[in-house]
């Protein structure tokens, strides 16, 4: 990304209500964020190509964040979450939960929902066995191979 095209986008952003933008183009990644509503940093351009020479350093590397993912001390079958969205273990508030720890399942057995933009997404289970684990708790947000269930 050239250099007048970088500052046409931090002027866009700081003339603006945005606080935030990012965009992808072929030839590299630019994310751009208001820091006190007024200064305008580039947070990290991550380039495809080289360039002769680079509008802004990027940042130092962050720490990634931890991802929610079963011990690995754990055996046994994990079943893990095909989308991003929310988990419930019953079909409706004051429904009973579809599996509970110790109870036997079979293959293609529904075992929990994930909601996901208004949509209640069935889950079933990918093997026949016991649930020896619920990892999740009931209402808690999720992200997709998140570690949900653990079947023996």
């Amino acid at each position: 990304m050239d250099l007048r095209k970088l500052k046409t986008l931090i002027d866009l952003v700081s003339e603006s209500n945005i606080s935030e933008l990012e965009i992808t183009e072929a030839d590299g990644k630019v994310r751009i964020v208001k820091q006190d509503g007024s200064a305008m940093v580039p947070m990290a351009q991550v380039m495809q190509a080289p360039m002769a020479a680079p509008a802004v350093a990027p940042p130092p590397a962050a720490p990634a964040a931890p991802v929610a993912a079963a011990p690995a001390a754990e055996t046994g079958h994990t079943v893990k979450s095909p989308m991003v969205g929310t988990f419930y273990r019953s079909s409706s508030p004051n429904a009973k939960a579809f599996v509970e720890v110790g109870q036997s399942i079979k293959e293609g057995e529904p075992i929990c929902i994930i909601e996901a933009m208004k949509i209640m997404n069935e889950i079933e289970a990918d093997k026949t066995g016991t649930v020896t684990k619920i990892l999740v708790e009931n209402g808690q947000p999720v992200e997709f191979g998140q570690a949900l269930f653990i079947i023996e």
